[in-house]
């Protein structure tokens, strides 16, 4: 009989089985946007894992003020599970799947009160280890430029960041917001940057993530003449693939993909499998990977 089917060109449908077995085996994914390269691997990852556990990745994205119309066409799919990343959606949304019995993850995201999984880096720790890091460089002039403000990813780490400098007689010299867009931190920079007086522009910068801190970089050195390290320090956050190249040779705190892909992945698939599952957070720590862009702490 497999011998027939094979000379047939049958092949097994999957979403008839899906159907026969009330499971489609189909994990939703929302991205909030794939500029950033960071996601590019979080995306790969996700990927690999979930087809090594026989389930497929559906992708979709999304603007910010999108995200529960996106995620109803997603639940006509019958998915078995959704990941969010950086990305949220409403509170009716998240009672919605909870009552249907599909399991939410957010990624690198978190909302209090919502009944959904969230898996993130350690951001307030990662903001703290930056903060500390520049004071004790002797840095004194330490600029910040925000991602997305109201997200829960930058509110983390701007908060770290500025208790660690306050905790060393420290303010924050100056401040803009790049949106975690390229287009936003190379607008940042320049705003920041562009006085003529050294003494009016800031000595060291910590940026929200590594895709804006490049940009930054860009401005800094090509735009405005200023040499990294020696006229401004610049650090970054996501330790992505391109911040290690010697064009760049950027400090950055690292978000570890993998672990935060795979404690997203057994979340999903354990409530799969038992939805009565608590719901769970978890939180990923990350170091401070110093490299070229930063001066050294002074012997």
């Amino acid at each position: 009989m497999l011998n027939a089917a094979k000379a047939l060109g049958y092949r097994p449908n999957a979403l008839a089985r899906s159907l026969t077995k009330r499971n489609s085996h189909l994990i939703g994914v929302v991205l909030g946007y794939m500029d950033n390269t960071f996601y590019t691997q979080v995306l790969k990852l996700l990927s690999q894992r979930l087809q090594s556990e026989g389930y497929h990745l559906m992708l979709f994205l999304s603007d910010p003020g999108d995200v529960d119309n996106v995620l109803h066409q997603i639940l006509q799919y019958r998915v078995a599970g959704i990941l969010l990343a950086s990305a949220t959606l409403s509170s009716d949304l998240a009672n919605e799947c909870e009552a249907i019995g599909i399991p939410v993850v957010l990624f690198n995201r978190s909302v209090r009160g919502m009944p959904t999984n969230t898996v993130t880096s350690d951001n307030y720790k990662g903001g703290r280890l930056v903060g500390k890091f520049l004071a004790d460089c002797g840095h004194t002039r330490i600029a910040y430029i925000a991602g997305a403000p109201d997200s829960s990813t930058n509110k983390e780490r701007q908060a770290g960041f500025l208790e660690a400098l306050a905790e060393h007689g420290l303010k924050c010299f100056a401040y803009a917001e790049g949106n975690y867009q390229f287009e936003g931190a190379t607008r940042a920079a320049r705003d920041l940057f562009s006085g003529k007086r050294k003494n009016a522009r800031p000595d060291a910068v910590f940026v929200a993530n590594d895709h804006m801190a490049l940009a930054v970089m860009d401005v800094l050195r090509f735009e405005l003449s200023l040499k990294v390290p020696e006229d401004v320090s610049v650090i970054g956050y996501d330790n992505v693939t391109q911040a290690a190249w010697p064009t760049y040779d950027l400090t950055t705190v690292e978000q570890r993909a993998s672990p935060m892909v795979q404690a997203s992945v057994d979340i999903l698939l354990d409530q799969i499998k038992n939805p009565r599952l608590q719901h769970n957070h978890v939180v990923i720590p990350g170091d401070l990977i110093v490299r070229g862009s930063t001066r050294k702490i002074p012997s």
